[in-house]
């Protein structure tokens, strides 16, 4: 996964969905927020890893400006659009969201419920 191989200090999206570095081996990446915590893991059966079927990363950030802002950081770094920013009324009213795959093809989305 494009997170696992850069550290977690100079990970483009940390400081716009406001995570911190809390762990770091030769195992994996752990990041957190609070009392949130995600973690990119080398597999433990040492396999290479795989796209997961039918899943995908959503971070929870404060407004739309950040989920703009983490679509425009994850292109910027080798991502690609899988959804620009924008409403999504059939999930939620104010539902703003942003997705995008990265290197590997994981699909990561930003998300806000707020209306600014």
């Amino acid at each position: 996964m494009m997170l696992a191989v850069r550290s977690a200090s100079t990970t483009p999206f940390c400081p716009i969905v406001a995570f911190v570095s809390m762990a770091e081996d030769e195992g994996g990446l752990g990041y957190g927020s609070g009392t949130f915590h995600f973690s990119v893991q080398v597999p433990i059966d040492r396999e290479p890893a795989t796209v997961g079927n039918g899943s995908h990363i959503a971070f929870a950030v404060e407004d739309r400006s950040m989920v703009d802002r983490f679509y425009a950081s994850a292109l910027e770094h080798g991502g690609t659009d899988d959804g620009a920013p924008g409403l999504r009324p059939n999930y939620d009213a104010n539902y703003y969201g942003a997705f995008v795959r990265d290197p590997d093809g994981h699909k990561i989305e930003a998300v806000t419920y707020s209306a600014k």
